[in-house]
């Protein structure tokens, strides 16, 4: 399995580089490039790759901005020159971060974490696709270590991504499964359930009160007092989901 990937980094010899390196990754299919953050955008969104290697300091508009405006987005592994936006980059759900100049070892290392949890995403949406979407009636198996639980999806009040996993807020309680927010969103009811941000998925049911947020975006407060940020482009659709 070949997956799709595009590079956007306004230095055409940090992507010359990077191209380099990934040639010798035959897994690695590479359909486009792009120093330019509005072109990436549009590129990225008629293209639908699997992978996205991102800069995050570029001229108009930083990586994180870049994510922010698209709809769907790929999995992302950021390489940068820049060590101080680490935490940030896995607060957006990066697959892996990777300081310039890029090492053969550290890219592969990236790589091999990269590909299998990609391919065992796609495998299991090739499982479920023609299952019926959940709903809140529905139960669910959860297995966290030793422990399990048979819950009612309506009782979970959101779910929240954990680099390769999701943690699952219910009645106390906040499992990690192995699995990832993407592949989720697809199985889930969308009348019910809404993905908030590329790291959050709330119960719509869940919700107690809504508030206007910075860059146009929402936050929403659950019952439970949580608060989860809406994205601006989340926001938009949010809005119409929920007016008469």
């Amino acid at each position: 399995m070949k997956l799709k990937t595009i590079i956007v980094d306004d230095e055409r010899l940090a992507r010359q580089e990077l191209k380099s390196l990934l040639a010798n990754h035959s897994q690695i299919e590479i359909i486009a490039e792009f120093g330019d953050p509005e072109e990436a955008i549009k590129g990225i969104t008629e293209l639908n790759p699997d992978l996205l290697f991102l800069d995050i300091q570029m001229p108009g508009k930083t990586g994180f901005e870049l994510l922010e405006e698209l709809e769907h987005s790929p999995h992302v592994i950021f390489v940068t020159a820049y060590d101080e936006f680490a935490i940030k980059a896995f607060e957006v759900n990066a697959m892996d971060y990777i300081l310039k100049p890029v090492e053969e070892e550290r890219l592969t290392l990236a790589l091999n974490n990269s590909i299998k949890f990609i391919e065992d995403e796609k495998e299991s949406e090739a499982k479920h696709q023609d299952s019926v979407q959940l709903t809140g009636d529905d139960q669910v198996f959860i297995k966290d270590g030793e422990k399990c639980w048979f819950v009612h999806l309506r009782d979970v009040r959101y779910f929240e991504s954990i680099g390769n996993y999701v943690r699952v807020f219910f009645n106390g309680n906040k499992p990690l499964i192995l699995r990832s927010l993407n592949n989720l969103d697809k199985r889930l009811d969308d009348k019910e359930f809404f993905r908030a941000n590329r790291k959050h998925i709330i119960n719509l049911k869940w919700i107690a009160k809504i508030e206007t947020w910075f860059n146009g975006g929402l936050q929403v407060e659950l019952k439970d007092g949580e608060k989860i940020e809406i994205s601006r482009r989340q926001a938009a659709k949010l809005k119409d989901r929920m007016s008469l």
